[in-house]
């Protein structure tokens, strides 16, 4: 079996670890939807908006800070009962035999891993969002270069007066350094614009790389700054969970005993640790619901928007009624397949639209040709409205 659909032992599933690590993403999107919609009653979110990478930035420093201080696991990873462990190869024979046979041994985070665990976590993230952003928009300027050509001197740019040689001279040279500072910016937005494509095919190939390697039970990492940090990640026991909830105490009980200063400061700064712990307590429960409501809402308007947009199907309309034989007319002979002017078997046959009855082509039109009117209805009729039928019934 390639992995364990069931979910037993210390290994998670694939399908565990894919779901943390999109999970960001989804939170991302939840948040950035709700804030859109704040922003439509109350115009002063849009700023939150204009630096979102930096606002998600920093909500997931504090809760990746907060969530590997105390669970030694990601914020997403703690959510599905996972812990990171560090993994030390084993060198001697006889712990290879002794102990497990994967040939690896855990052990806590160290407060190095725990740093370089938050940089991967937080800031690469961050800065490939950045970049990703800068070679769109030198993309986009490229497309516009190519298609209009490079932009003309502004009118702005030209000095028309003269305001001395002393205010001159002292914006010539602001003028060399926002020009340096320009041609700086460009530089550097096209060595991205160069670069960016190629690092972002190589992370993305490392990136599925491992996943498949890992979904073929080849490694224990499941991505490249993992097996970078030399951490895997396991599930959680019941006695680690435990653990982790003693651990939080004793963290705020030491964090409660060093504080200092006057009895009233001393409270302010209990009330202060209070809600802060609160806050993070319901975090976790308060962001996943927000994604689900995002989810919610977006099936919801999505099906709003897909019956809006969905063409109206209209019933068939009923078939018109039967054209009434006149008195003077041929009658209709009892077989629909018999043709009413010959009484055989219809040859080529084709249809008067006048009447819509159907006829050997022969037939109908050597008697429209000469009477000008259906042979059954006597309604007027000409050569042009006979047509050709290429099913008969």
């Amino acid at each position: 079996m390639l992995f364990q659909v069931g979910g037993q032992g210390a290994r998670p599933t694939f399908f565990e670890m894919t779901a943390a690590q999109q999970l960001p993403a989804s939170l991302r999107a939840a948040l950035t939807y709700s804030i859109g919609v704040l922003a439509l009653r109350r115009p002063f979110l849009h700023k939150v908006l204009d630096y979102e990478d930096e606002f998600f930035a920093l909500l997931t420093l504090v809760l990746e800070t907060h969530s590997l201080r105390t669970t030694d696991a990601s914020f997403s990873e703690s959510l599905y009962g996972l812990r990171r462990r560090a993994a030390k190869i084993r060198t001697k024979l006889a712990d290879i035999q002794s102990k497990s046979s994967d040939g690896v041994q855990h052990s806590g985070l160290e407060r190095r891993q725990r740093v370089l665990s938050v940089v991967f976590l937080v800031v690469l993230p961050y800065l490939k969002s950045k970049l990703h952003s800068i070679y769109n928009k030198e993309r986009e300027a490229r497309l516009q270069a190519s298609l209009w050509g490079p932009g003309d001197e502004r009118f702005e740019d030209v000095d028309y007066f003269d305001e001395g040689e002393a205010s001159i001279a002292s914006r010539t040279s602001t003028e060399t350094e926002a020009t340096m500072r320009t041609r700086l910016a460009k530089n550097i937005q096209k060595v991205i614009g160069a670069c960016y494509p190629w690092v972002h095919a190589t992370s993305e190939g490392l990136t599925f790389t491992y996943q498949l390697l890992y979904l073929l039970d080849a490694t224990g990492f499941y991505s490249v700054g993992l097996h970078a940090l030399g951490i895997q990640v396991c599930r959680a026991t019941g006695q680690e969970l435990m653990d982790t909830s003693s651990r939080i105490s004793k963290i705020r009980n030491r964090e409660r005993e060093m504080l200092r200063g006057p009895p009233w400061l001393k409270a302010l700064q209990g009330a202060l640790l209070k809600c802060t712990y609160a806050l993070l307590d319901y975090a976790q429960t308060g962001l996943i619901a927000a994604v689900f409501i995002f989810k919610m809402m977006e099936w919801w308007y999505q099906s709003a928007e897909v019956r809006m947009s969905a063409p109206t199907v209209y019933p068939p309309p009923p078939p018109p009624p039967a054209p009434k034989v006149a008195k003077d007319g041929i009658p209709l002979p009892p077989d629909r397949k018999i043709c009413p002017l010959c009484s055989q078997k219809r040859a080529n046959p084709s249809a008067v639209t006048v009447s819509g009855l159907v006829f050997c082509y022969a037939c109908i039109h050597k008697y429209v040709s000469q009477y000008k009117r259906c042979p059954v209805t006597l309604m007027p009729a000409d050569i042009d409205q006979i047509r050709r039928l290429f099913h008969d019934v």
